[in-house]
Order: structure tokens, then sequence, then C-alpha cells
């Protein structure tokens, strides 16, 4: 690809939706595929011709990730142009960066040191951060494994509805069992000491987050994606209003409708908290407002762009652009920082599902009816409908993908978030 004469190539890490966005930001601008590797084939990157996939079984961990990125090295070694590594989902970011100093002759790894992604990616520590600088988050318990193996049940301080969900984000992907979630909602005491036993004993060794759970359903959630340059500014800030998340057990957590927003108080507080923290790189912070005591609680930061953020390219913040400012074109360092979503008339509302699953189970509020106005006068889209890179067999995987989130709103709305 290449920027005012200068060449660069990226690469991405991940087969999923978040590299998809991500293709399709830097197609958007370079109209060139990008080379992108992973372990496995996903839905989202299949019959494209954005992304140039490359399968490496075992490529999701050590030691067959860094065999490979030595292997990579040796095939790149020699590229005149800067080449950017982006990894698109919790484990291949926390890679790079496990591999940052055996990787940054070769490759440019826009991350923060391993010590201070594994701090903040574990939420137990996350939280204690927040202590540090004053953001607001909820009442927490964390729960070891030896308090659930041990002899005495386990107490828990909250009045049911609790949330519980792992500290480990990582370590939870290989822990496998009948009523896995992403993130519990847990009903009853007997619900709360079944969930429990089941997780330690299907493995999972790190700890807990118990949570009061914030009153309120899915319109009250954000979502933040900011960009902090290598000298530790934030050079852009975009906030989302989540209208609608996935219901699906595996699934809970992704947000499948979001509408942009502007709120200079989020933006100063978490612009403060990135950069008092010597941060680098793509962040991405999940927070509820809490109508008890009128405040956002932050639920988690992602050292990464996240499965949705395609909302800020669509709203006019292209993803890729701002790593490309940073270490190619190098014309960052002077920027003032962008925050986002100022001017409404240029809203555009991101979707996941079908428009028809949108209205039928967004709850009925003055956002959804901004939302369909958006719909009405063409101002919406989608990550993974792209009509320069369509086809007939995306066309119809595109058709499946549809069907499968009907299917799975109809089956587990009522349940998970009824």
């Amino acid at each position: 690809m290449e920027t005012n004469g200068v060449k660069f190539t990226p690469i991405l890490l991940g087969s999923d939706f978040n590299v998809y966005g991500m293709a399709r930001s830097f197609y958007d601008l370079y109209h060139e595929p990008v080379q992108a590797f992973a372990s496995i084939q996903l839905a989202p990157t299949r019959y494209t011709k954005i992304v140039n996939l490359e399968l490496i079984p075992g490529f999701d961990e050590d030691p067959v990730w860094i065999e490979t990125m030595r292997k990579l090295k040796a095939r790149y070694a020699d590229h005149p142009e800067p080449v950017i590594l982006i990894g698109c989902g919790d484990g291949y970011a926390q890679l790079i960066s496990k591999h940052k100093d055996e990787l940054e002759d070769v490759f440019i790894c826009p991350y923060v040191d391993y010590d201070k992604l594994r701090h903040l990616n574990n939420k137990e520590n996350f939280y204690k951060v927040c202590d540090q600088y004053g953001l607001p988050y909820p009442a927490t318990r964390i729960i070891t494994k030896a308090d659930a193996t041990g002899e005495q049940p386990v107490e828990q301080p909250f009045d049911y509805p609790v949330a519980l969900k792992p500290a480990n984000s990582v370590e939870w992907l290989d822990v496998h069992f009948e009523g896995r979630k992403k993130a519990f909602r847990i009903q009853s005491e007997a619900e709360f000491r079944d969930i429990v036993g089941k997780i330690y004993a299907n493995g999972y060794t790190s700890d807990l987050i118990l949570q009061d759970f914030v009153p309120g359903d899915d319109s009250n959630m954000r979502v933040v994606n900011a960009y902090v340059d290598q000298n530790h500014h934030v050079k852009m800030m975009c906030l989302g209003h989540p209208l609608l998340e996935d219901p699906a057990p595996s699934a809970i957590g992704n947000y499948v409708a979001i509408i942009p927003e502007y709120n200079e108080t989020i933006y100063h507080n978490i612009q403060k908290f990135l950069e008092a923290i010597d941060f680098t790189g793509y962040a991405n912070f999940d927070m509820k407002y809490d109508v008890r005591d009128k405040t956002f609680k932050l639920f988690e930061i992602n050292l990464r762009q996240g499965r949705s953020s395609f909302f800020v390219t669509l709203n006019g913040y292209n993803l890729a652009d701002w790593v490309v400012k940073d270490y190619v074109k190098g014309t960052l360092t002077d920027a003032p920082t962008v925050y986002g979503n100022q001017d409404e008339s240029k809203h555009a509302l991101w979707l996941g599902v079908p428009v028809k699953v949108f209205k039928q189970y967004t709850r009925e509020n003055a956002d959804k009816e901004r939302a369909l106005k958006l719909i009405a006068a063409g101002k919406f889209g989608t990550t993974y409908r792209y009509d320069q890179d369509m086809n007939l067999k995306r066309w119809a995987l595109i058709q499946w993908m549809q069907h499968n989130y009907t299917v799975n709103f109809k089956k587990y709305f009522a349940e998970n978030k009824g």
C-alpha cells in the first residue's frame, strides 16, 4: 500500500469480524487487499477479495505462534517499507506484546509492553487501576479458585441478579462446558453455586469477578474506541451507544447495534486515564450508565479494537488511518485530538444484525426512534456487507449469517436479555 509516496504493509492476525472491519477500513483508503494470518477460518473472512488469509494450525498459541513469526520475520526482513502488525483479538494482541522486543526490528508493533498489557487485561488488576484514577466501576468481589473449591460455601454480598465473569479473558477462551457464557447474569444462590462449581471443574484456574448487577437493559451501555500515538497522546476518541446485544450464550456482551454519541465528560475521563498510564495503540472500553448514582461504570478495557469497532470507520474516523498516520506518515505528533460525533448530521447507525431483528428486539425509547430515522434515511451500515466486496458466495454467506442471528434472537433473547 502507498500513501504520499511512502509504501507500507499492514498484517492482520485473525479471521473474524474485527479482521474484516480493519481490512475494509484499509481497502476504503488504499483499494488493496490486506494480508492476514490465523489458526482457523471464520465466516466473516470467507469469499472475500479484500483479505488474503493464510491459515496456520496452532497459530493462536505459542510455541507455534512465535516460531511462525520468526519465519515471517525472514520473509519480510528485506521489505523496504514499514510492516505494521495488528492483532485482532485478545490472544493475538497479547502474543505481539509478549514478543515485541524480538519482533520490532522488522515489524511495527503498536502495543504496550507485556507486563502492562497483562496487568490491564486482567479485570481484577484493571479495577485497581480504576481506583487509582477515580474511574467508577460496579461494586465487585473477587472469587479465587481456593475460595470456590474450599470447604466453606462462597458468600456473595450483593442482591440477585449478580454478574459473574472471568478475570482472565484469554484463559477463558480455552474453557468449555455446557452452559458456558462470556459473562453470566445469575438469578439465585443455587444457580450461583452451580456455575462457580462448573467453571473450576472444567479447568479454569484464575479468579472470577463477581459484581453488583447495574440495572437497565442494553441501551444503558456505552463503548469508547480510542487511538493513542507512540508518544502516549490520545489522538482519536469515538463514543458509541449500544442499543442491542447478542443474546446467544457464547456471544453475550457482543454489541449488534450502535448509534454514535458525543459526551465530553466520558472523553475527558478516558483521555486522562490513557495518557496517565502511558498507553499506546488501540483501546476499547465498555461501560454502563447506573441510574442509581448517575455515573458510567467501567466494565473493562480491551487493548485492541473490538469486533463492533467498524462503527468508528462508518462514522468517518477510519480505524486503519490512525496507525498509518502515526507510524508511516508521521503526521500525528502535533495533530489535535479528534473527539468523534460532534456533528449529528453525519451520524450513521452500525448494525450487526438484520434491520428486522433490530426493529423487533430493541427496547422502545428515544434512541431507538433516532436509529429508525437513520435507517429510513439510509444512514446505516454493517461490517460484513460491503458493496466493493460482493460475489454470489459471499452474498449467500451473509444470508446464512443473518438467518442465524434471527434464529438465535428467537431462541435466547427472552432467557438472556428479556
